[in-house]
């Protein structure tokens, strides 16, 4: 039973998310799509820190942060 349990887990451990995730029902899909729109997300965003590159001068403009009233 040991084995049995130990290979499922392995066969887990080693999934990777496919565009099908979006669609299934199970949790470990849900999970991995969820993961993988999240990174997504994070990747597209950037960095924090909002600056302009000039490179004509060589120095970074920073965008102000103000909030919006």
């Amino acid at each position: 039973m040991d084995k049995n349990l130990n290979k499922d887990n392995l066969k887990l451990a080693g999934r990777q998310y496919h565009t099908d995730d979006y669609n299934r029902q199970d949790e470990l899909s849900s999970g991995l799509a969820k993961t993988h729109e999240q990174v997504s997300d994070t990747y597209m965003e950037g960095e924090i820190l909002a600056t302009i590159d000039n490179t004509d001068e060589g120095k970074d403009i920073e965008i102000p942060r103000k909030g919006y009233e």
